[in-house]
This record gives C-alpha cells, sequence and structure tokens, in this order.
C-alpha cells in the first residue's frame, strides 16, 4: 500500500502494514494484530509520546540492566517486526544476550524469527534449541534456554504474556516489561513497568545506560528509589489527565 509520507497517521499505518506482512511470512500471528492494536489505543490515550512515569521506569530499566549479572532480553514476533534492530542495538549497548521466546511456536517459525533477527544484524540468538522451562507454565512458553532466560537475573520482555511474567518474578528476576497497557496482568507483575510505545522505550533506555554507566552509586539509587505500583499510578492518572483534556477541548 502506497502511504503519502504527510498522512497525518503514517508512522501508524506503516507499521499495521509492517505487522500485515511479517503475518504474511508466517513470522507474527494473526492474533498479534490484536495485540498490536489494543496497545495503539493506550498510545492514543497517553498522546502517543513518552509520559514523566516512562521515563523513570525507562531510566530505572536501564539502571537494572547495567547492574545485571546475566540480562536478556526477550523477543516475540511483534517485538521483532515492531523493531528488530532497536532491540538489537539495546542488547549490544548493555550488552545482554538475545533469546527468541513465543506462544505460538513451531520449528518454522522459532527459525524464522531468529534468522530475521540475524538478517537484522544480532548474533548468536538463543532460542533454538531450548534445554529448561520455566516453573508454574503449561503451555510452550516455557521452553527456554539454560544460559538465557532461565539464569538471567533480568529480563526485558516487550510486549509479553502475563503468566510469563508473572513466573519469572516468582522465579527471583527482575522483570522489565515494556507494555502501553498499565493494567495489564504484565504491568501488575513487573519489577520496572514501562507504559510507552516499544520502539521510543529502547530509544529511552539507551540513552539513560549512555547518562548512568560508570556511575554505581546512581544506577543503586535509581532502582532503590522506583517504585512499580506508583508508577503505574502515575501513568493512569496520566491517562485521564489526557482524556478530560481532549474532552474539554472537544467541548469548546
Amino acid at each position: 500500500m502506497d502511504i503519502p509520507k504527510d498522512h497525518p497517521r503514517y508512522k501508524s499505518l506503516m507499521t499495521r502494514e509492517r505487522l500485515a506482512e511479517m503475518v504474511q511470512r508466517g513470522l507474527v500471528t494473526p492474533t498479534g494484530l490484536i495485540s498490536h492494536g489494543r496497545g495503539e489505543a493506550y498510545d492514543y490515550m497517553m498522546g502517543e509520546r513518552s509520559t514523566d512515569a516512562a521515563l523513570e521506569a525507562e531510566k530505572a530499566a536501564a539502571a537494572h540492566l547495567l547492574n545485571a549479572r546475566n540480562p536478556v532480553v526477550c523477543v516475540n514476533g511483534n517485538a521483532a517486526a515492531l523493531d528488530p534492530k532497536g532491540l538489537i542495538s539495546l542488547a549490544e549497548a548493555v550488552p545482554a544476550k538475545i533469546e527468541v521466546n513465543l506462544f505460538h511456536r513451531t520449528p518454522e517459525r522459532m527459525e524464522g524469527l531468529i534468522s530475521y533477527l540475524e538478517e537484522n544484524g544480532a548474533r548468536e540468538v538463543l532460542g533454538r534449541e531450548p534445554d529448561s522451562r520455566i516453573p508454574g507454565i503449561s503451555h510452550d512458553r516455557a521452553l527456554c534456554t539454560s544460559e538465557g532466560i532461565f539464569d538471567s537475573d533480568v529480563i526485558l520482555v516487550p510486549i509479553e504474556d502475563g503468566d510469563r511474567a508473572q513466573a519469572l518474578v516468582a522465579m527471583g528476576k527482575a522483570v522489565i516489561s515494556i507494555d502501553l497497557n498499565p493494567l495489564s496482568r504484565t504491568s501488575k507483575a513487573a519489577t520496572v513497568p514501562i507504559s510507552d510505545e516499544m520502539s521510543r522505550a529502547l530509544e529511552n533506555i539507551s540513552h539513560f545506560m549512555d547518562e548512568l554507566r560508570n556511575d554505581g552509586e546512581s544506577i543503586i539509587k535509581t532502582i532503590k528509589d522506583f517504585s512499580a505500583d506508583d508508577n503505574r499510578r502515575r501513568t493512569i492518572e496520566c491517562i485521564c489527565d489526557s482524556l478530560m483534556s481532549e474532552f474539554d477541548e472537544g467541548g469548546n
């Protein structure tokens, strides 16, 4: 589809086209389109920008990643389709391992997504040969590698399934979620819930890593001072304020 660059929804429409193409390639499932649309609705309600609460969470995420023993960036189909280079760039900057983990898992889809990440510059992507399981999960998202997800102490999980986020926290891991819905099970379970569009979040985390790197005192203070519950509350307040502002402007 030829979308003019001056269209007010150009970026959103291009993202939808890319996701649709990835469905045709078998890398994103049709249900992934529903998930994306639900998230985009929350982005509308937050003004399609990184809120103050999101920026605070992204700084906390940077601190956790820099302080980690074995950080892992977990990737599913939607995340890979939305911004493969952003995910890879962040993983390299930490540095962190990348592991593909899927709910709708088939050998063909796993190989397709890992190959797609490798085509975009990723090296040594984990997930092809799982040798461990996440306790408490009965479906295929339990499958993981011992050197990656299973042994991680900090894990970034963009566009996550809530039950796996809960299971990872139960394993004692610091879970950083990127989920535009602050009311989701993922956001409620996460150690650091980031309610922001994924590409913006990745860029902001990278920025804060540059700011915090080699400053151990600031890293520990940022981790200690962050409150997930308070951050989600501020995000919800931002949504309410944004909706009322739009209503008031429309009424005038």
